[in-house]
């Protein structure tokens, strides 16, 4: 999000005290309080999230590593440490108070893990995979004193095979070296600043997602994909296999409430098309996911075996009658609406306290009568993904932002032009390989349509190169270039299927007449209704939104004054429109709800009304 100019906004930088002067030795069920925390951290349940962590493809032999974990925070390029400072609970990030800890690393230090865990033998019958959920953001892995690797990405899932690297008996030792520089770096950072102040947020550093065990065979699953073909009512089947061979096969079958409605098998190292039985298509007002069982075979022995599960649906575009693009779902018009969702807590940071605490905002963002989330430069755990599959909304995925430094231009109604950055050899290197595998890893999940490389030029380089790259690696999906701009532009056609103009507080759009012939028209960010609640805002005074209000009823007006507004925008041309924003971030209070989750500030029921009338804007094509 962007501040604009012409509006006096407060962004006194603030001293964080999250988590300062607390003792390195700390029980875990005695954790500092950050300024205000969720009723989920108050409870304590379920802080182990100790759900499984990859519903795209699950196993039934795997361990759970979360939990208490030595540290040390050492000055950088310092050994394995013989001796530890303390105990940080895993998987919250030292600055979270729900690590136990509350401290800040830095790029002149190096945060290090260990945790003795007892391997039961049933695991070590073939081979032993560590994985990691995520790690901010440079991590080496030692087991057993031997390194296993390094891993540089804060937002991508990565593992291991340590079999090797394993001791006779059960006891094991595992240690984690954790570099982040945060924003001294070139690397993707999202919101992560030293100095937090105004839109930029308290750094995260280290293991941030789930740690697991895995026992899998000596040939196995190491990807499925599952990509729906919406018009053909049929599934094209992928998957790659370590230790492979020519005389493996796959066999695939779809089921839909208990009952199989398509099957089909064919070489390991080819790709299927599995045609399903009374096709069920996928939308928000009804989710509808069949349940999917992948085997691998060598004759009529099953090597390996996963769950997984997919969804029929098609994110396409198509002029109206007018000859204006508009953003369609499963061939018909769709009018997509929903908040920016940064997914920070005060507690947790980027973690949430517990899986019941990650489903609250996506809960609650359906029952307020939305049908997308822009998911806002943070990639979440799977299972965020799995319950927008499963609920039912739309996903807009950024990609998390780094090394700043170019201008920004843009103006209400009028397209802005600034300037790439001309970024290293390295920075570039790090941005593509990251982007790459955080498509990757996210690409099984149906509700994401549409892939967001840059965000209002922060760090924004080779714009071209990069979105039709995206295009290219992913066509079964849309790609917004440039959400807010820089807009790279040939005449009026702009890089990307998407144009999206932010504009705050008000719901503008570009002129469709102009821009509308060769790209949707989106309105990326407007809003940011701000309303402080006392006792629940991450400082006292000086915390701001786009536009203050001292009331709910104000605030409910001028929301109720925008929905208004953006119906004749839809008729006109506008595909999609994203408030800001889910809840109050650290100082921002411009939030549906509170940083904490206590209070709603919206009547729900009038929210929900004043959304859904929206998507009855009728479009003709």
């Amino acid at each position: 999000m962007f501040k604009k100019k012409r509006r006096k906004i407060l962004t006194k930088t603030f001293a964080l005290v999250l988590g300062l002067g607390f003792s390195t030795q700390i029980n875990a069920q005695e954790l500092p309080k950050p300024v205000i925390q969720s009723t989920w951290a108050e409870e304590s349940d379920g802080l182990n999230h100790d759900y499984y962590p990859r519903p795209q493809m699950e196993r039934a032999d795997w361990v759970n590593l979360n939990g208490e974990w030595d540290y040390a925070i050492l000055a950088k390029g310092t050994s394995v440490p013989s001796q530890y400072q303390g105990k940080i609970k895993v998987p919250f990030a030292v600055e979270s108070s729900l690590s136990g800890v509350g401290k800040n690393v830095g790029k002149d230090q190096e945060l290090w893990y260990s945790k003795t865990i007892d391997l039961d033998k049933k695991l070590r019958k073939g081979r032993v995979l560590l994985h990691f959920g995520a790690v901010d953001w440079e991590s080496e892995v030692f087991v057993n004193g031997q390194k296993v690797g390094i891993h540089q990405g804060g937002f991508d899932s990565f593992s291991y095979d340590i079999t090797d690297f394993l001791k006779s008996g059960s006891s094991q030792e595992l240690s984690v070296r954790v570099w982040d520089p945060s924003d001294d770096g070139p690397q993707p950072r999202g919101k992560q600043v030293k100095k937090p102040h105004s839109i930029w947020y308290t750094p995260v550093t280290g293991i941030w997602q789930t740690v697991w065990l895995e026992s899998v065979p000596t040939s196995y699953l190491t990807e499925v994909q599952l990509q729906p073909d919406f018009d053909q009512g049929a599934f094209r089947v992928s998957a790659k296999v370590n230790k492979s061979d020519k005389d493996q096969t796959l066999e695939v079958i779809f089921s839909a409430n208990g009952s199989e409605v398509g099957r089909s098998a064919f070489k390991a190292n080819e790709n299927g098309l599995i045609t399903i039985d009374n096709p069920k298509v996928w939308s928000p007002s009804d989710p509808f996911l069949y349940d999917v069982t992948i085997k691998l075979r060598s004759g009529k022995k099953v090597l390996d075996q996963v769950k997984s599960y997919s969804a029929l649906r098609k994110i396409s575009v198509e002029k109206d009658q007018n000859g204006i693009e508009r953003m369609m779902l499963n061939n018909e018009f769709l009018f997509q609406y929903g908040p920016l969702d940064q997914g920070w807590w005060p507690d947790g940071l980027y973690t949430a306290p517990s899986e019941a605490a990650m489903l609250f905002d996506i809960e609650k963002t359906k029952e307020m009568g939305f049908n997308m989330i822009r998911k806002h430069v943070k990639v979440e755990p799977a299972r965020w993904y799995y319950h927008t599959d499963r609920l039912g909304l739309l996903v807009w995925q950024d990609m998390p932002n780094g090394d700043h430094g170019n201008n920004w231009e843009s103006r209400p109604g009028i397209l802005g032009h600034g300037t790439d950055k001309v970024r290293t050899k390295e920075s570039e290197g790090i941005f593509k390989k990251e982007w790459k595998a955080i498509i990757d890893g996210l690409s099984h999940f149906q509700s994401i349509v549409v892939w967001v490389p840059f965000n209002e030029a922060w760090g924004q380089f080779k714009t071209k190169e990069i979105t039709e790259w995206t295009m290219e690696y992913d066509p079964s999906r849309l790609v917004n270039s440039a959400s807010g701009g820089n807009f790279e532009m040939e005449g009026t056609k702009i890089t990307g299927d998407i144009i999206d103009l932010h504009n705050y507080p008000n719901a503008v759009m570009p002129e469709p007449e102009i821009y509308g012939k060769e790209q949707v028209i989106v309105l990326g960010e407007f809003g940011g209704l701000g309303l402080p609640v006392e006792g629940h805002t991450w400082q006292e005074k000086d915390n701001w939104g786009y536009q203050s209000f001292k009331t709910r009823g104000e605030l409910q007006e001028k929301y109720k004054e925008l929905m208004a507004s953006m119906i004749p925008l839809i008729q006109r041309g506008l595909s999609a429109a994203v408030y800001t924003q889910t809840t109050d971030v650290e100082i921002e209070v411009n939030g549906l709800m509170t940083y904490d989750r206590k209070v709603i500030k919206f009547d729900i029921a009038a929210l929900k009304s004043l959304n859904e009338k929206l998507y009855d804007v009728k479009v003709e094509f």
